[in-house]
C-alpha cells in the first residue's frame, strides 16, 4: 500500500471534521452527520486509489453515499477496502461533548471485515498486554492478567466501559475487582485506541459497541501494537439472516485482531471536539485548524498532523 495514500486520506478526514464541527452543540445529530457524510464522499473521490466501502452508513437502500460496496477514489491505483465512520460520536458533537472525531481504516483487498451493522462484545489493551487478553474469560481474569503483564496492583488498573444499562454487571464485577472505572457516553473507537496510549492512563476497554466500529479500532490497535477481540452479539433473527448475507458464517466466532484488520492497514482520524486523542477543530477569522493522527501497520508510524486550513483557497464543504 502506497505510504504517501495516508496523507491523501488525512484530506478526507479534516474535510469531514471540519463540516460537522460547524453544526457541534446544535442538537442536531442528524445534520452533523450529515455534514460530515457529504465533505468525507466529495473528498475521496480526489484519492488516487480503486476504493470499496466496506464499512460505512448502512446498505445502499438505507444511504445515499458511503454505503457498503460503493466505489470511491479517482478509479486509478490501487485496490483497498475502507471502513468510515465520518462523525465518531455524532451525540457527542450534537450536545458539544468530548471526544467526537471522524475516522477511517484503509486495507488492502480482503483485508477488512465487513462487519454487520449489529452489536460486538469488545476487549482492547495496548502492546504491554496484548498476549494476555482472552475475550472468553471473565472481566476480572482479564483484568489480573493485565495486571500482571503491566507489573501493577489491580488496584491501578482502569478500564474504559461505555455506560449503558446493559453494562451494568459489567459494572458490578469490575468494581468487585478493585480496579479503577472510566465509563464515557460515546466514542467506543477513540476508547480502545487510548488502551494503547500511556499517557491516557486507560489500560483495558470491555464492553458491548458497535460491530463495525470494532473493525476500525481494530485496526487502529493493529498500527499501535496492541490487541482487540470481539465477539458479534446480534439482537435479533434479522440482524443474524444480515450477516449471514455479508459472509459471516459463524456468527459466534471469537474473532481475533487479524480476523477483523489483516495486512497491512492505515488509520485516519481527526478532531472535531476537543478529546484525550485529538483536538478538536478550531475555527479562525481566515479559515480553521484541525488536528488529526495518520498511523501505519507496516511500519509502525504514528504522525500526529496539524494543518491551517485558509477557505480562501479551498472549498467550504
Amino acid at each position: 500500500m502506497n505510504r504517501n495514500l495516508a496523507l491523501e486520506f488525512v484530506r478526507v478526514t479534516e474535510m469531514a471534521s471540519i463540516a460537522s464541527a460547524r453544526m457541534m452543540g446544535k442538537g442536531d445529530e442528524k445534520a452533523a452527520d450529515q455534514a460530515a457524510v457529504d465533505a468525507m464522499r466529495s473528498m475521496l473521490d480526489s484519492v488516487d486509489c480503486k476504493g470499496k466501502i466496506v464499512i460505512g452508513e448502512g446498505e445502499r437502500d438505507e444511504a445515499p453515499m458511503l454505503y457498503i460496496g460503493e466505489s470511491v477514489g479517482s478509479g486509478n491505483g490501487s485496490e483497498l477496502e475502507i471502513a468510515v465512520d465520518p462523525l465518531e460520536g455524532t451525540t457527542i458533537c450534537a450536545n458539544g461533548g468530548y471526544n467526537s472525531i471522524s475516522v477511517m481504516a484503509i486495507g488492502e483487498k480482503g483485508g477488512l471485515l465487513n462487519a454487520p451493522d449489529t452489536y460486538m462484545q469488545k476487549i482492547a489493551v495496548g502492546p504491554d498486554a496484548k498476549d494476555v487478553i482472552d475475550i472468553t474469560l471473565t472481566p476480572t481474569e482479564n483484568v489480573k492478567r493485565v495486571a500482571q503483564a503491566k507489573k501493577m496492583i489491580v488496584q491501578e488498573i482502569t478500564a474504559m466501559v461505555l455506560d449503558r444499562p446493559r453494562h451494568q454487571q459489567l459494572i458490578d464485577e469490575l468494581r468487585q475487582t478493585g480496579c479503577r472505572i472510566h465509563l464515557i457516553g460515546d466514542g467506543d473507537v477513540s476508547a480502545a485506541i487510548a488502551t494503547a496510549l500511556p499517557e491516557s492512563g486507560i489500560d483495558i476497554l470491555f464492553g458491548t459497541g458497535g460491530a463495525p466500529e470494532g473493525v476500525i479500532a481494530a485496526a487502529a490497535l493493529k498500527c499501535l501494537g496492541g490487541n482487540f477481540q470481539g465477539i458479534f452479539k446480534p439482537r435479533n433473527d434479522e440482524e443474524v439472516e444480515r450477516a449471514k448475507k455479508m459472509g459471516i458464517e459463524d456468527i459466534n466466532k471469537i474473532l481475533k485482531l487479524d480476523d477483523l484488520a489483516s495486512g497491512n492497514v492505515m488509520f485516519v482520524a481527526t478532531g472535531v471536539t476537543d478529546g484525550s486523542l485529538l483536538e478538536g477543530v478550531k475555527f479562525k477569522p481566515w479559515g480553521a485548524r484541525t488536528h488529526s493522527i495518520v498511523m501505519r501497520s507496516q511500519s509502525g508510524t504514528i504522525r500526529h498532523i496539524e494543518a491551517d486550513h485558509h477557505f480562501d483557497k479551498k472549498p467550504r464543504y
